[in-house]
Formats: C-alpha cells, structure tokens, sequence
C-alpha cells in the first residue's frame, strides 16, 4: 500500500505525523484524543485527518526535551506510568476487562450484583442481593429538600445520612459480613437515587420499577450499570483508594468516590453534555457543531485517551440507542467526522437517559450506581495490601531563607 503523499499547505498525513514524534498511529490518535494535537479532517474523506506541520513540529520538541525526575513524577498523574498494582481492571488494546473477563460480554448478560462479586473477590461469598439500610428518622423528608436541586449535589450529602458504616471494626471481620455491609451501602445510595428501599430484586429490575421502565429498558440500563461498575485508576477510584488506605470505613471510602465523581472531568461530565444537547437545535445541529467548534468549542463527551480507537464501553451502549434514537447517531457521527474522536460513557449515559426519558440526573445516578461496585472493590484490595498511600509532591515554591 502506497504511502499518503503530505499536503502543501502545511498539513502531513497521520503516518508521516507518527514518524515525526516518533511513536505508532495508536498513540498519535491518543495524542489527539488527550488534547496534546489537533488532527483536522480532510475535504474529500471525513475518515482520514490531515496534522499541521508546526504542531507536530512543536510536540516532537517537547518530547525530545529530556525525561527528567521532575517531569516523570508529573507525568505519572496524567496518564502516565502506573503507579500500583491492582489485579481488578486491565485497560488494553482499547478492550476493558474485569478480573480477565471482558467486561462488554459480561455486559450481554450479567447483572451489577453479579460483577460486584467477580470484583469484590470474597470468597465464599459469590452471591448477593443489595439491601436497605435502617434510615434515620426525618431522612425521608430531606430527599424530598434535596429534590430540588441538581442531583449531582445532592447525592453525596443524602447518601452520608443515609448510609451505615458498611462494616464492623477496622475491617477486621469475615468476608460474609464484610459483603453484606457493602450490600447495604450499595442499598442505601440506591435509596438515595429512587428515594425507596431496596428490595431483593437485582439492582437495574428495582431501578427499572421506580423509573418505570420496560423490560428492554430495564436490560440497557443492567448494561450501564456493568459497564460503569470500573475503570482502573479514574480520579474517583484512586480517592476510593487514598481513603482506604488510612484505615478508613467502607462508607468513607464511599463518600470519598462520589466527591469525586461529581466533578466536571469525571462524571460530572454528563451534566455538561446535558447542558450542550439542550442547545442544540435537531433541525440544523451539524451546521452549530461546525460553528462552536471554528470557534474552539467542542461538544464535551467525546475523545479518551485510553481508547484511541474509541471507547468500548460507550459502542456497547450506542448500538442498543442510535438505530432508534437519531438525535444520538446524528451528535456522534457529526462530531466524530469532525474532530476524529469517538464518543465516550459520559455521552453513551446521557444518550440513554434521554432515550428511555429517565428523570434529569439519571445519567450520573447511573454512573455512580455502577461505579460504587468498582470503589468498594477497590478500598477492599487496597487494604489487603495495608499500604498507606502518600506520595511525595516535587516542591516548586520559594526556598527557605
């Protein structure tokens, strides 16, 4: 196959762009997606992209300017080097998989309680059922304050009420009661989500009753749940961890997760795409990505740097949602052919909370459903490793007199 000849006009083709930096196409396009590289369609071919001779010119310069102490303890927390071990969730070749199940076939037919088991890792304990917390008294009274605010600040504060130590001591009890504590904060932040006690159903059924919900609504949203239950080290999980490892509670580990799920960058993010898909007019949408974007606006939700090809999770997600919903198809396919990044869970989330007409905030209700699942998995392994997390930070300020 013959080479792409580069563009006079200041462009060169994306083999020639990976040659420059010295890398594999793979990770040209997770330059892309991480914002380090625009890479700009071309007329005649909206599949392939053009990159402009300086930007990569000036990306090669800054990877060639050496890989200091400095700079490697930078990088690491952006999505850099690992930094500890989990045996939980491995991210590789753009393919997500939980304990060395594919978490996309696990998400054709199992259920969140299932998965929660597999990464839980308690064994003798391989099934359960969430379960509901005694509320205190007056809790119920302050859903319904809580109800009038956005639900992305409103969950944390309700689940903190809500919620029990989920176990008894400093973690120093057996793994059946450990996992029947995580069972009940699992029920009590469901409670927070639908304002009703869990019962003995599985957690997306229940969710499906209170949202009224058919029978295939209720499977896409078994589907969200066991695809948002992990994803590595994301911000909220590695607070998950931090928490965890001082020897902190179930519940505070918890509580630490959804603080951080709640930021823009995180799950926030589906509030964000919310505000940009209600701005949109259906009629003449692709004409206002085009606009918003000549003007450095893009439309949150899309690109991840660990899925240069396009993130796994949320294709499972939008090949259930676009052939019936062409609001959704129509963002994607625009904003892909525009930009060269494909659409991510955040997106995936809003797209079927908008699809199945779930109350406003169920996207991230969702997200952190399933998420919560990953969080407790994780405070459970870090403390088998019973390491304090405490990094060092690299001291930039003034020097003492």
């Amino acid at each position: 196959m013959a080479k792409q000849r580069s563009d006079s006009s200041g462009f060169i083709n994306a083999e020639q762009a990976a040659d420059q930096l010295g890398v594999s196409r793979a990770t040209l396009y997770a330059y892309v997606s991480r914002g380090l590289l625009r890479a700009h369609p071309v007329a005649d071919d909206s599949r392939r992209h053009r990159y402009a001779r300086g930007d990569v010119a000036e990306l090669a310069g800054k990877r060639r300017r050496g890989r200091k102490p400095v700079d490697i303890a930078k990088s690491t927390l952006d999505w850099g080097m690992p930094v500890l071990e989990s045996g939980i969730t491995l991210i590789r070749d753009g393919q997500l998989y939980y304990r060395g199940h594919n978490a996309v076939a696990l998400a054709d037919q199992a259920s969140l309680e299932e998965v929660a088991s597999l990464l839980w890792d308690l064994p003798g304990f391989r099934k359960f059922s969430v379960s509901s917390p005694a509320l205190p008294d007056g809790w119920r009274a302050l859903k319904k304050h809580y109800a009038t605010i956005p639900v992305i600040e409103a969950l944390l504060p309700l689940f903190a009420i809500a919620s029990e130590d989920g176990e008894t001591g400093i973690w120093q009890q057996d793994e059946t009661r450990l996992a029947a504590g995580a069972a009940r904060l699992l029920g009590a932040l469901f409670a927070c989500v639908t304002g009703q006690d869990a019962g003995r159903y599985p957690l997306h059924m229940q969710l499906a009753r209170a949202w009224g919900l058919d029978a295939v609504g209720a499977d896409l949203v078994r589907r969200a749940l066991v695809l948002c239950a992990d994803h590595e080290l994301n911000a909220s999980s590695f607070t998950a961890r931090c928490v965890a490892s001082t020897e902190a509670s179930l519940r505070m580990a918890i509580i630490g997760g959804l603080a951080a799920l709640s930021g823009g960058l995180h799950g926030g993010m589906t509030e964000r795409i919310e505000t940009a898909w209600q701005a949109l007019d259906p009629r003449d949408m692709a004409t206002q990505l085009r606009r918003q974007l000549a003007a450095g606006v893009e439309f949150p939700g899309f690109g991840h740097p660990l899925y240069p090809a396009g993130d796994v999770r949320a294709k499972a997600l939008l090949e259930l949602i676009e052939p019936e919903f062409l609001m959704a198809a129509d963002i994607s396919e625009t904003m892909t052919a525009l930009t060269g990044k494909a659409p991510g869970i955040d997106f995936a989330l809003v797209a079927m909370r908008r699809y199945l007409e779930l109350p406003e905030g169920a996207a991230f209700c969702v997200f952190a459903l399933g998420r919560a699942v990953g969080w407790i998995a994780h405070a459970l392994e870090q403390r088998r490793q019973g390491q304090l997390i405490r990094p060092r930070a690299v001291y930039v300020g003034s020097e003492p007199k």
